[in-house]
This record gives structure tokens, C-alpha cells and sequence, in this order.
């Protein structure tokens, strides 16, 4: 389904009994986030605080803190759903038996683009162009622009200042015009000003990279809170060739409205709760951080482009959008795994043979990646690990193990049974040096460090292994029946 804004999602999250509304005025200065920590760490709802200590503005943070909330943020019962809807449009339509030599030499076009069908369904539901939005009803410019009057988090003790923690960042390639949209967060400087503090590995730092090299500002708009499926759109690892705006159209079978910026030449969603303009100057920079981070550790402060702020807009009773990060589990994790589950059919475009894949909470998406392949050849567990060290975000992976096809990698017990019983750390284990998580503090030198993978399947005798190896133990399924039926009997229930 398709939310028509962002305060319809909270609506549906009430109505399903998922939020929690709360009359006292917590303080956005650090007392936010323990209630929301406490919540999510306990498997909560998400929280409205209707009257943030200070603020007229509400907040509502933890929205999408479980797989439930995260399947109804995406409209659907569950977000499998998805990932069953990609794996089908990116299965090939093979010619009918006895089409001959022609109708298969026709077929092949349909393998070569590995996205066409994915692509051309993207496509067919891009945004709209709309005359005016509610984005736009209260429009503040030049003196009038504040962005103290919003209850803006600080999260943490140690952090630098408040920040903004669920923006969606909109920007345009100077050489192409085209748009990308990613989360990154905002620290406040004053009224007017803040640091933007995009990762450089991430598209809006690479649009600012190429202005700054022509000399020139970036014009830059920051959106708070529409239809989730454009916040989940943000984040997700989508192939260059798919735009965030089309992805989000097609989650919601519904395309994004949008309207003009009133200070920049941007589009932004027509929606939105609140519409933050403004540019980036070549060449400035300031320190932003510490932060909070999703690591559970804080992010040490470094220097990044300064945002100044042209124009704030917002409807007129707006409710501000925001998540914490920090020790997992967080929000954000939840938000990973639904990552992890809809674009693995993506994945297996390129690596068929995995059979399933997991990226643990606790890994905080790049520490560890556990995956089970259909095993075929001396090596071929090398083999998987190269390719995902090579494929997008998957690059960051610090821990990769891969697992034959019968191991479940979403049971941790089995995972470190298996690792610790089927490796040989010489024999067994891949070190790798390449591009590492900026965040990752670990690392001799901030984005570059070290990665490892081992191969925890079966071992061949073309691999080296000269003994047999053992069978694990199972009880015999006659047994096993046996037993089933006498087990009401036996009080052990």
C-alpha cells in the first residue's frame, strides 16, 4: 500500500497497535533516546512524544524497530513478499519447447542486461511532477530560517551537538544531472548552518567531489519524513542504473509526487514533513562528530563540508522524524535485515550458487556475513568470497564464512558449531586487504584495512583434505517417527 505521507504511516502503526503515544515532555537532550533505547531494546513499540520538552513539534522515533513495523513501513504483510516479487521478475522467459534455433537466439537478449526486467518495472513507476504539496505550506527563507525550532536530538553524551538522524539527502551529479538520494546524518552548527557528513564511498559524496573539482557549489535538500518506502529507498544498495524516487514508486505501486524546491533547482517529494534547502561551498569544510555511531562505539570527530541553509519548509503540523543509533540491536538493524532479505535475490544474480545469507544485527551490517552455497567445485567457497568482497556494500564485509547448503546461517549455535568444527585456520582462511567501513575504527587507517574469509564447508580431496570426511550425527528418521508419537506420553512436553 501506499501511504500518502509519512503521519498516514504513524495512523496505520496505531491502528495495528504498533505506536505508542507519550504525553510527557521528554527532553530531545539525550532523555529521547534512553526511553527509545529501553523500547527498542525490548522488542517496543514505536513512540510518538507528542510535546518534546521545549518544542511544539512532536517526535516520532522507532517506527520502524521490528520486522512487523518494517513489513507495514514497506505496505506489505510481510517483506519476503518483496524479495519473492524481485526473484520472479528476474527470472528469464525461456522460449516454449520446440521453438527451434530462432525462438532461442531470441531469448538471449533477455539474459545479457542481468537487470532489464527489474529496470523496465522501476521504470514504469517514476515521480510525478505536482503543482503544489503540503510540504510547502509554511515556507521560511534567508532571515527567517531556524533550525533550533525543530527537537532536534542529541543523542548521546559524548556526541559533538544535535543531529539530524533520519534524513533523506538529495543531490544531482554536475556532470550528468542525475539524482541521488542517501541518508546521512547532520549535525547543527547554529541556526543556519551545518555539517554534512557524507561517507566518501556514498553518492552524495561523490556529487560533491566532481562540483568541488569544477569549483563549484552543490545545491543540496534535505527531506524529513514522507512514505517510508522512499526513507527505506535511501538506504538501500539499488544498482546505479535504478533511481531511489522510481524504487520507492515501485515498492508502493505508486509514484512519488514531487514539487520544486523554493531556493534550489531540486525536486523534492510533495509530501514530505519538513523540506530543508540549501548549498555546499567548495573547499569549506569544518570538524564535525563525535557521534553516537551504529558500531555502539563513538565516531571520532574529522572534518566535512558545511551545509548553509537557503530555506526550511514544512506543513503546517508537522511531526519530525528520527531514529538512534548505537550498541546494537537499534532500529537500524532492522532496517538491514530487510536489506539483507530483499535484495538477496540481486545478489544471486551474480553468485546463483548462494543458497542464503546473513549479515547478523550484531555484525551492525558489515562485521560479519555468513553464507550457505551449493558447493561444486575445489575452491569454490574462495570463489564466493572474492565476489562479494567485489559487489557493493558487500565490499565492506570484515568476516566472511561460507557454509554448504544444508547449514541454516540464521542460527547463530550452527554457525559457530560449523565454523569452529570444519576449518583449518591455515588451510582454510583468506586475508584480503582493500577498502574497509569508514566507521570502522578498528582499521590501521580510516576506510582502508584488512578482511577476512574462511571456508567452513566440506573439505575435497582436491582441496588437500586426504582423509575422510565425517558425517555428523543424526538420528535415524524411524526413530525419530517413533518417538514423535509417543511424546504426548512420555510428560515431557
Amino acid at each position: 500500500m501506499a501511504y500518502r505521507n509519512f503521519q498516514h504511516f504513524l495512523l496505520r502503526l496505531e491502528q495495528e497497535n504498533e505506536l505508542r503515544r507519550i504525553h510527557h515532555p521528554l527532553d530531545p537532550y539525550l532523555e529521547i533516546t534512553e526511553v527509545a533505547d529501553r523500547v527498542m531494546k525490548r522488542g517496543g513499540p514505536a513512540l510518538l512524544i507528542e510535546r518534546p520538552k521545549g518544542y511544539a513539534i512532536p517526535v516520532a522515533i522507532n517506527t520502524m524497530g521490528s520486522r512487523r513495523r518494517m513489513s507495514l513501513a514497506l505496505g506489505v504483510d510481510d517483506y519476503e513478499q518483496i524479495a519473492r516479487e524481485i526473484e520472479q521478475l528476474l527470472q528469464p522467459e525461456l522460449p516454449p519447447t520446440g521453438s527451434g534455433l530462432l525462438g532461442k537466439l531470441q531469448a538471449i537478449p533477455q539474459f545479457l542486461p542481468q537487470l532489464g526486467r527489474l529496470l523496465q518495472v522501476a521504470r514504469s513507476v517514476p515521480p510525478v511532477l505536482v503543482r503544489e504539496g503540503i510540504c510547502q505550506e509554511v515556507v521560511r527563507t534567508d532571515e527567517q530560517v531556524n533550525l533550533l525550532e525543530f527537537p532536534i536530538l542529541h543523542c548521546w553524551p559524548g556526541d559533538g551537538g544535535r543531529y539530524i538522524t533520519l534524513p533523506l539527502v538529495f543531490t544531482h551529479d554536475p556532470n550528468t544531472g542525475k539524482r541521488n538520494v542517501g541518508m546521512y546524518r547532520i549535525q547543527i552548527l547554529d541556526q543556519r548552518t551545518t555539517a554534512m557528513h557524507w561517507q566518501i564511498h556514498k553518492g552524495g559524496a561523490a556529487h560533491f567531489q566532481d562540483a568541488e573539482a569544477r569549483g563549484e557549489p552543490i545545491q543540496v535538500a534535505v527531506v524529513l519524513g514522507d512514505d517510508p518506502a522512499l526513507t527505506f529507498s535511501a538506504v538501500a544498495p539499488l544498482p546505479p542504473a535504478i533511481d531511489e524516487l522510481m524504487f520507492a514508486g515501485f515498492l508502493r505501486k505508486k509514484p512519488i509526487e514531487l514539487v520544486r524546491a523554493r531556493t534550489v533547482d531540486i525536486l523534492v517529494p510533495a509530501n514530505a514533513e519538513i523540506v530543508i534547502e540549501g548549498y555546499i561551498q567548495p573547499g569549506e569544510r569544518c570538524l564535525e562528530g563525535p557521534f553516537g555511531d551504529h558500531t555502539g562505539y563513538y565516531s571520532l570527530p574529522d572534518y566535512y563540508p558545511v551545509f548553509h541553509v537557503t530555506a526550511i519548509t514544512h506543513r503546517q503540523q508537522p511531526v519530525y522524524p528520527a531514529t538512534i543509533v548505537g550498541v546494537p540491536p537499534m532500529e537500524d538493524g532492522w532496517i538491514g535485515k530487510a536489506i539483507e532479505r530483499i535484495f538477496l535475490p540481486l545478489i544471486r544474480l551474480t553468485l546463483p550458487e548462494i543458497v542464503d545469507m546473513n549479515l547478523p544485527i550484531e555484525g551492525v551490517f558489515h562485521n560479519f556475513c555468513f553464507v550457505s552455497i551449493r558447493k561444486r567445485y575445489p575452491g569454490h567457497a574462495f570463489k564466493v568470497m572474492h565476489a562479494l568482497w567485489g559487489l557493493g556494500q558487500l565490499m565492506f564485509s570484515k568476516f566472511i564464512v561460507v557454509f554448504d547448503e544444508d547449514v541454516n546461517v540464521h542460527d547463530l549455535g550452527e554457525v559457530l558449531w560449523r565454523w569452529g568444527a570444519n576449518v583449518d585456520p591455515e588451510r582454510d582462511m583468506c586475508l584480503v586487504r582493500g577498502p574497509v567501513d569508514v566507521l570502522d575504527h578498528a582499521s590501521p587507517a580510516i576506510g582502508f584495512g584488512s578482511k577476512i574469509g574462511f571456508d567452513a564447508t566440506r573439505k575435497w580431496r582436491e582441496e588437500g583434505y586426504s582423509r575422510e570426511w565425517p558425517d555428523v550425527i543424526r538420528m535415524s528418521p524411524e526413530v525419530k517417527a517413533r518417538i514423535d508419537a509417543l511424546w504426548e506420553q512420555l510428560g515431557l512436553s
